[in-house]
């Protein structure tokens, strides 16, 4: 197995071939394997997973990637990976089936729960193989939405007497995957790193260039092949010119953008389209592309082909191709091919989506637009996605141009951002209600969100009593939201104990006793409240 990866002629990766080869050894066995492959950009990661999946010939290989404009959409990177296997949902169990049609937006129902979420995943892995052995690979780990990391990880602990190998590659040890077996994938040695620069190299250069080349791409194999491309021989011969000021991500992401601007324009706006989808369906790329008059030829050519691969899937070359197709891009060039995937997405089977790349198309206040995002800020949260409602909500606030609804959604999304955990970003979106003209009830909330974002992130802090002044607001506004008010305030005072700064369960307890009564319906925290009156 190993020797058959090392055929790929990855130079210096011995090491790494045989641990993969194990691995998918120990799977073929009977055993679940799972490894982590961590190591900086452009080390050659991806080129390992890709050994490892063409070797494992009698293997069926399933895959996903984390994507960073994704990582706020919940399930996205889980829902590629099972995407192949539904045709075995038939045989989960009933809840775990309704769990997963949820999670993946197949289905409608309450917020999913994530363990039954993690089994139903098993379920439709250890169905596949039954069949024929597994391997599951999932690159840019990092960039994993956190409710696909956290169910990755609990399926992988439960990969036992199975056929199935789960390899992540990721930058660094993730939140969820350092208990797993982890393997280092380092820069090259001084021997293999020449060896490689001479593979690509078109012509032989002086000792002192060759060295000071290896030295300042440190062994990386990515930069060591891709920098070299877009400089000139004289360049090369004079000496290599690569900013030391820059790191190293920007530097191979600049070497991609060289290479991209000697592309047509057709060429370039294709892979710009490519980088916009992050799912990579070719039908999809397709009928946007038509929608911007971009031909079919526009993907053909080696030099295309050596950054966009259109299969059965699209899929970059590396992340930074994508990064550097999308950044170097104009902006106006940005927002039609948002569009043309806005209107090429089917806005009954994806309108989150949908709604996501119109968004990006508006170059400026859009009440239509905000308003989408506002419904796909309720599917979200209704599939539990809080992450991703309160990243709808954010772009909502941005499209608003009434004043008096961008306070209610600027509060919303810090609302969301809250409940989330995401507390930098709950702050950075709570000024604009708080500077906007808010009514009184609008600032009482925005004094409550600022305290419970003070008291969540600083147990201990100012936030008990900002929670406290708005109760005490929230009286003469709405009587019921302040009796609610008031048993958070509480719950935090008992929390916080002796670490409260100010408003202790004394202070917050006679400030209770005085809150008038509401004239509604009795609520469970009014009966709360009562007793602790008492």
């Amino acid at each position: 197995m190993s020797n058959d990866i090392a055929s790929r002629r990855l130079f210096g990766r011995e090491r790494e071939t045989a641990v993969l080869g194990r691995l998918v050894s120990t799977a073929r066995e009977g055993h679940g394997a799972v490894l982590v492959v961590y190591g900086d950009p452009g080390v050659g990661k991806t080129a390992l997973l890709e050994g490892v999946s063409d070797a494992a010939h009698d293997f069926r290989v399933i895959g996903t990637a984390g994507i960073e404009g994704e990582m706020e959409l919940d399930y996205a990177a889980l829902q590629q990976l099972c995407a192949p296997l539904l045709e075995f949902s038939d045989r989960l169990p009933g809840p775990q089936r309704d769990a997963l049609d949820v999670a993946f937006g197949l289905g409608a129902g309450q917020a999913p729960n994530p363990f039954l979420v993690g089994l139903a995943t098993l379920g439709l892995l250890s169905e596949a193989a039954e069949r024929q052995p597994l391997l599951c690979v999932v690159d840019d780990a990092h960039w994993l939405d956190d409710s696909s990391t956290r169910v990755l990880a609990l399926m992988a602990r439960r990969l036992l007497a199975e056929r199935v190998a789960l390899v992540f590659a990721t930058r660094s040890a993730c939140y969820g995957l350092t208990r797993f077996p982890q393997l280092h994938v380092g820069p090259l040695g001084r021997r293999d790193a020449r060896a490689l620069l001479e593979s690509v190299l078109p012509a032989r250069l002086d000792e002192s260039v060759v060295g000071r080349i290896i030295a300042e791409t440190g062994g990386n194999p990515l930069a060591l092949i891709e920098l070299p491309r877009g400089l000139t021989p004289g360049q090369l011969a004079g000496g290599f010119g690569l900013p030391a000021a820059l790191p190293l991500s920007a530097g191979i992401e600049q070497s991609f953008t060289r290479r991209l601007k000697r592309l047509p324009a057709d060429t370039r706006l294709l892979l710009l389209l490519a980088a916009a989808d992050p799912i990579g369906d070719p039908l999809l790329l397709w009928r946007a592309a038509g929608k911007l008059g971009i031909p079919v030829d526009a993907a053909v050519g080696d030099e295309t082909e050596s950054l966009l691969r259109i299969g059965e899937q699209v899929t970059f070359r590396h992340p930074l191709v994508r990064s550097a197709a999308y950044r170097s891009a104009l902006s106006e060039h940005r927002r039609a091919v948002h569009l043309a995937l806005a209107e090429a997405t089917d806005r009954v089977a994806d309108p989150d989506r949908r709604a996501w790349h119109r968004a990006s198309a508006a170059a400026g206040p859009n009440e239509e637009v905000a308003s989408e995002l506002e419904h796909s800020a309720d599917r979200a949260q209704a599939r539990g996605g809080l992450a991703a409602g309160a990243a709808f909500l954010q772009r909502s606030v941005a499209l608003t141009g009434d004043p008096a609804r961008k306070v209610d959604r600027a509060l919303a999304a810090a609302r969301a951002h809250l409940y989330a955990g995401a507390f930098d970003d709950a702050l950075s979106v709570l000024p604009i209600a708080e500077q906007g003209p808010a009514d009184e009830l609008q600032q009482a909330q925005a004094q409550l969100l600022r305290g419970q974002i003070a008291f969540s992130s600083r147990i201990g802090s100012d936030g008990l009593p900002l929670i406290l002044d708005a109760a005490k607001r929230l009286e003469r506004v709405d009587a019921g939201l302040a009796r609610e008010t008031y048993l958070d305030a509480w719950g935090a005072a008992w929390f916080a104990g002796s670490l409260a700064s100010a408003g202790g369960l004394l202070e917050v307890s006679r400030a209770a006793r005085l809150a008038p009564s509401s004239t509604h319906l009795a609520q469970p925290f009014d009966l709360l409240l009562e007793d602790l009156r008492c």
